[in-house]
């Protein structure tokens, strides 16, 4: 199970990515495994403001439909359109390639409700 050092998580396996202003979100790698084969996937539409652990986006599978739930607070600023002719991306590169949308954050505070790749690793072992 892959999880990125510099990375914060989620208890609902997204991921975030914050550089500057700017936070990069996903989902994990265990979260794209437990899915399987991602066949669709909503993206948020840009300019919408998303409210931290609100609903933002949904994934299907063939395995089941997902709700993705935004890690902060911010305005959209950006989607990943190659998710929409190759959702698979997800599985592939879920960390890379398959992110799903940038926002511009609002409260840097939020911060402190995110676990950092140890606490994020200690908590998939909670689920085993």
């Amino acid at each position: 199970m892959e999880i990125e050092e510099h990375y914060l998580y989620t208890k609902e396996h997204e991921w975030v990515y914050i550089e500057d202003n700017i936070a990069t979100i996903g989902i994990t790698d265990y979260a794209q495994e437990a899915l399987g084969d991602i066949t669709f996937i909503e993206l948020p539409e840009v300019d919408n403001e998303v409210e931290q652990f609100e609903h933002f986006c949904s994934v299907e599978s063939v395995k089941a439909a997902s709700d993705i739930f935004a890690p902060m607070s911010g305005k959209v600023i950006e989607v990943n359109a190659d998710l929409e002719s190759g959702p698979g991306l997800i599985n592939k590169s879920c960390y890379e390639k398959g992110w799903i949308a940038k926002i511009e954050i609002s409260d840097q505070d939020e911060t402190s409700n995110l676990m950092t790749h140890q606490e994020y690793q200690k908590y998939l072992e909670s689920l085993e």
